[in-house]
C-alpha cells in the first residue's frame, strides 16, 4: 500500500505491518498511511489485525527528533495526526486487533490501548508511556485514553512514574488482554479472529461507542484545547525537557 505500511485483505481480515526499514517511528508520514489503511479496511468492511513487520519492536513512539528541532508546526502535525489516529482507532465501525512482539513507546502504545483486543508474545520488551523520563508530560489525550484501559494504581506508575511493562505484567496492568508464548502467537490470532467473526457488527460498534463515548469525548476536547500551536507555544522547553504541544497542562 505505501512505502511503511503494508496492507494485506484475505478472508475479511485487513492486515496492517508497520515497517519504516528501522524502528516503527511514529511520524506524520507513517501516521498518515495508517488513517489511509484505516480508510481501506473501513471500505472493505474488514476485521482489522495491526503489527509490526520489525523484529523485537513494534514502535519507538513518535520522532523526538522532530520535538528537539524546535519546529512548532511539525511537532503539532504529528501529535494531533497521532492523537486523531488513536481516537479513530477507538471508534473503528469493524473489530479491532493489536499484536505486540516487540517494545510499544508511547505512541504505539497509544495505538494498542484503542484496539478491541490486543495481543503479545512473551518476551522481554516493554510498553508503556515513559514521556515523563525523558522530559515530557504526557498529553492529555493519551492519558484519557490509558485511563479507560489501565486499572488505577498501574495507571499511576505508568502515567507519573514513566514505568514501562514487559507482556506479563501489561496484562495485569490492563495494558494488554491477552500473553501467549511466541510459537501460539498465530494460532490465538486465528481463534481471536474466528470469535470475531461471529459478532453482529452493527451492534457491536453501537456498543463500542456507548462504552467508550465519555474517553472519545475527552480526547476529542483534549485535542481540541490542547493542541493548537497557541498552546504549543505558550510552553518553554528547559535544558532537560522536551517540549509536547499541551503537554504542560
Amino acid at each position: 500500500m505505501s512505502d511503511r505500511v503494508a496492507y494485506r485483505l484475505e478472508d475479511g481480515v485487513a492486515t496492517l505491518t508497520m515497517d519504516d526499514g528501522k524502528v516503527n517511528l511514529m511520524s506524520a508520514e507513517m501516521l498518515g498511511e495508517l488513517d489511509a489503511a484505516l480508510d481501506r479496511a473501513e471500505a472493505d468492511e474488514a476485521i482489522v489485525v495491526l503489527r509490526s513487520g520489525r523484529d523485537n519492536i513494534f514502535s519507538a513512539g513518535f520522532d523526538l527528533k522532530v520535538f528537539a528541532a524546535n519546529d512548532p508546526e511539525g511537532s503539532l502535525r504529528m501529535v494531533k495526526a497521532g492523537a486523531e489516529l488513536a481516537l479513530r482507532l477507538l471508534a473503528h465501525p469493524h473489530p479491532t486487533i493489536g499484536i505486540l512482539e516487540g517494545h510499544a513507546f508511547p505512541m504505539g502504545t497509544f495505538l494498542l490501548l484503542a484496539c478491541d483486543l490486543r495481543l503479545a508474545a512473551r518476551g522481554a520488551h516493554r510498553m508503556g508511556l515513559n514521556e515523563v523520563a525523558i522530559g515530557i508530560a504526557p498529553p492529555s489525550f493519551a492519558v484519557e485514553l490509558a485511563r479507560s484501559r489501565l486499572h488505577p494504581a498501574w495507571l499511576s506508575r505508568t502515567v507519573t512514574l514513566g514505568e514501562m511493562f514487559e507482556p506479563d505484567d501489561a496484562v495485569i496492568a490492563g495494558l494488554l488482554d491477552k500473553v501467549v508464548d511466541a510459537g501460539d502467537l498465530a494460532a490465538t490470532i486465528e481463534r481471536s479472529i474466528t470469535g470475531l467473526r461471529g459478532l453482529h457488527r452493527p451492534s457491536h460498534v453501537v456498543a463500542k461507542r456507548r462504552l467508550r463515548r465519555p474517553v472519545m469525548a475527552a480526547m476529542a476536547e483534549a485535542i481540541q484545547s490542547e493542541l493548537t500551536m497557541d498552546a504549543y507555544r505558550s510552553r518553554s522547553a528547559t535544558p532537560s525537557a522536551v517540549v509536547l504541544p499541551g503537554g504542560g497542562r
